[in-house]
Parts: structure tokens; C-alpha cells; sequence
């Protein structure tokens, strides 16, 4: 089974190439939607979050594990596998930043736009492995209102619209747009209509999923073919929510969405109807 952790909806955009590149695998996806956003999040509470994302995956029977999120894969992808993923283990954590830098020089001509949240900018990440595949800039912009955006369903209206056009206005002069979030590619109309004429828009998630295809060929041992896949959805939020926001991210309807919280320092099952409602006083 493979799992793809994400802090929200976003990763469900990767989930979809995905399955559709690997339809004979098992899926198990967890969006900590209870939790987002990560990217204005100081490191260690993002590395907390994502120990207990990954682990709960573990847990599931995922056995590889895809860091959807860009954030997590800037900030905390080498912390997650120097813990998980020793020589000896039977596990592996992946991340989308190395095949977003892949993509994204492939089909720059040196100047690249990067479209990300604030801990993905200042991590510098993107410079660092782009730097190793030739002779490009990256100029970083933060946009830290464009997920909300997208969350309520507002990303093909004028407000997308002109944030986009605020925050393209810090990147002149590129000749390519990297998505670093992976609830940016549901901008797409609005993006249609603001990026400036032979401005490449670089959605690295199909590449991610190709680069995962290539993984599993080259390590049989992690890859599990099902004749009968199963597809699961966890999410630490209102399910329902999840539910209905998802299927934009994932282009259909998601499956029975299955509820997990915090407790004890590490997500677990919960069952929605014992969230509490109102004020809560809570025992030492």
C-alpha cells in the first residue's frame, strides 16, 4: 500500500496522478486538515505533525510513503528518513521537492518563479536542488492567502485572480511558474488568465507520480501489486467537509472519509460523533 500525507486537501492532487499511473496499487491517504495550514508553522511543530502523519501510515500497512506536501518535503523530508528509513528498514518516505526542481529545469530556460507557502521559501530547498541540475535562478514568492482560496472553492474568482496578480508582480521576468503547493494546481483558470505570455506553468505532481513509477520499478521490494486495490481517505477535520472540498482536489468522489485525532502524541482512530461541541473542561 502507499501512503501520501498532505497538511490538508492539497495532496489529493498528487493522489489522483497517482492512481491513475499506478491503478494496481493500494492507496492510503491522510490530510491533517484538523491542523493546517503548515507553512506559517514554526520547524518543529511541522516535524511533530509529520512524525505522527507518517507513522500513522505506517500503522495502516503503507510501507512506502509519499510527502505530498511541500512544505513537510522542504522543511523535513531528510529528518523523516534519517528516523524511518535506516539501510536495514522496510520502509521508505518520499518527497516532491527533488522531482518539482527535475521538472521545473527540464523546461526552464534559467529563470524559475516559485509559488509557495512561507516555510517552503525560506527553507531554501528549491534553490538547493536546483542549483545541482544546472545553471538556474529560483526567485521565491510567499503566498500565504492562496490556499485559504482554494479551501472555500473561491479559486476560479476575481479574488484568486488578483491575489495571483499581486504576488506574480514579485517575480518579473521569469519564464517559468513552479507550483510549490499542491493546492495550486486548482488554480489553473485564474492562472490562465495572469501569468504574463511565455511564462511555463509547472505543475509538479504528474512528474511526481512518474517519478514514483520509476522508484517502484527500481525497488521491487516496497511495490505490491492488488488485484483488488483498495483506496482510503483519512483526515483529522470534519469528514463531511473533507468529503465534499476533496473530490474538487481529487477529480471524483473520495471514498468513505475515516476520522483520526491526536492523542497521546500520536493521530489515532476517532469517531466524529464524540468530538466534543462548545466548552470543554478537561481532566488532569
Amino acid at each position: 500500500m502507499i501512503g501520501i500525507f498532505d497538511s490538508g486537501y492539497g495532496g489529493l492532487t498528487v493522489l489522483r496522478h497517482v492512481r491513475s499511473r499506478l491503478p494496481e496499487r493500494s492507496t492510503c491517504y491522510l490530510g491533517d486538515s484538523g491542523r493546517t495550514p503548515y507553512g506559517g508553522r514554526d520547524v518543529h511543530t511541522i516535524l511533530d505533525f509529520a512524525e505522527q502523519a507518517v507513522e500513522r501510515l505506517f500503522d495502516e500497512g503503507c510501507r512506502v510513503v509519499v510527502v505530498a506536501c511541500h512544505t513537510v518535503s522542504c522543511v523535513g523530508l531528510r529528518h523523516l528518513q534519517q528516523r524511518y528509513c535506516g539501510p536495514h528498514s522496510a520502509r521508505r518516505v518520499l518527497g516532491v521537492a527533488i522531482p518539482g526542481a527535475e521538472i521545473a529545469t527540464r523546461v526552464s530556460r534559467g529563470r524559475i518563479g516559485l509559488l509557495a507557502t512561507e516555510a517552503t521559501v525560506s527553507s531554501g530547498t528549491y534553490d538547493v536542488e536546483v542549483a545541482k541540475l544546472g545553471d538556474h535562478q529560483v526567485v521565491g514568492r510567499a503566498a500565504p492567502v492562496l490556499p485559504p482560496i482554494v479551501e472555500e472553492g473561491w479559486e476560479d474568482t476575481a479574488l484568486a485572480r488578483e491575489a495571483l496578480r499581486t504576488y506574480l508582480a514579485d517575480l518579473p521576468d521569469i519564464d517559468t511558474l513552479l507550483l510549490g503547493c499542491t493546492h495550486f494546481p486548482l488554480l489553473k483558470p485564474a492562472l490562465d488568465d495572469v501569468v504574463p505570455a511565455g511564462v511555463t506553468v509547472v505543475d509538479p505532481a504528474p512528474f511526481v507520480a512518474e517519478r514514483l513509477e520509476d522508484w517502484l520499478t527500481r525497488h521491487p521490494e516496497f511495490d505490491t501489486l492488488d488485484a483488488a486495490p483498495v483506496h482510503r481517505v483519512l483526515c483529522t477535520g470534519d469528514p463531511v467537509r473533507f468529503a465534499r472540498h476533496g473530490a474538487r482536489f481529487l477529480g471524483h468522489p473520495l471514498p468513505e472519509v475515516e476520522t483520526i485525532g491526536e492523542i497521546n502524541g500520536r493521530l489515532a482512530p476517532r469517531n466524529p460523533s464524540d468530538r466534543p461541541v462548545g466548552q470543554v473542561v478537561r481532566s488532569d
